[in-house]
């Protein structure tokens, strides 16, 4: 399938109803309106398309950039690369279902994303946040520094509170995937959320939401789901 194919495509998958709750969402136009699952099809005609992906991912069309991650090659792309994709995610989207899950399959993810986290930025920062998310919840324990991560557990607990709105949630996710996900830290990221406690993360035109990494932690545990690992990250 070529580039207009693809398009096409995609704009004959598109719903109203969908296309509203990505605008809430904070998406903008274009759109189409394309839920994930209806894209399955043509990911599995297509596979990998790395030149493809960085077409549909330059439209600026949300359905089209969030297709190009399905079917981008993560081990192909540069730092150089990675950066372009993040600086036009222009909202959480596309930073942390996009951006992060696609870095996470890539050789350079934890270098790029703790580049991202101390940037200071708050989408960059949830993506870098995100993406270790992503990390943690598919590979195996042994591929992570301990001691890195109980520092960055320190840093949430010091941080979340005054971070930027989309950070404070990638970060209280985060603390979660490690609980769940991480065995060797398992107890201290169940310690360090009850420390860090209810987090308000306000939302424009919307009402605040109230995250609260222990309790879903903790909700996991009971149902034994300590050690969970996703088998795929990206659809």
């Amino acid at each position: 399938m070529d580039f207009e194919t693809v398009m096409q495509e995609l704009e004959s998958l598109g719903k109203e109803r969908t296309k509203k709750i990505y605008l809430s969402n904070g998406a903008h136009e274009p759109l189409f309106g394309v839920a994930t699952g209806a894209m399955k099809p043509m990911s599995k005609k297509i596979k990998i398309n790395q030149s493809l992906a960085e077409e549909l991912y330059a439209t600026g069309n949300y359905d089209a950039m969030y297709f190009a991650g399905v079917i981008a090659d993560p081990k192909a792309m540069t730092e150089a690369d990675f950066d372009r994709w993040m600086d036009a995610a222009y909202f959480y989207m596309l930073s942390d279902y996009v951006v992060a899950v696609t870095l996470s399959e890539s050789p350079l993810a934890q270098d790029i994303a703790d580049k991202w986290i101390a940037s200071g930025e708050e989408l960059k920062m949830s993506a870098g946040w995100s993406c270790y998310c992503w990390l943690l919840g598919s590979r195996k324990d042994d591929e992570f520094s301990e001691d890195k991560l109980s520092w960055m557990m320190e840093a949430v607990k010091n941080e979340i509170h005054d971070a930027p709105e989309r950070t404070k949630a990638a970060m209280n996710y985060f603390l979660y995937t490690v609980g769940i996900s991480y065995r060797p830290l398992s107890e201290q990221a169940l310690e360090t959320a009850r420390e860090v406690g209810t987090v308000e993360m306000k939302r424009p035109n919307k009402k605040s939401s109230f995250l609260n990494a222990s309790e879903n932690i903790q909700k996991d545990l009971d149902k034994g789901r300590l050690g969970f690992k996703r088998r795929y990250v990206r659809c």
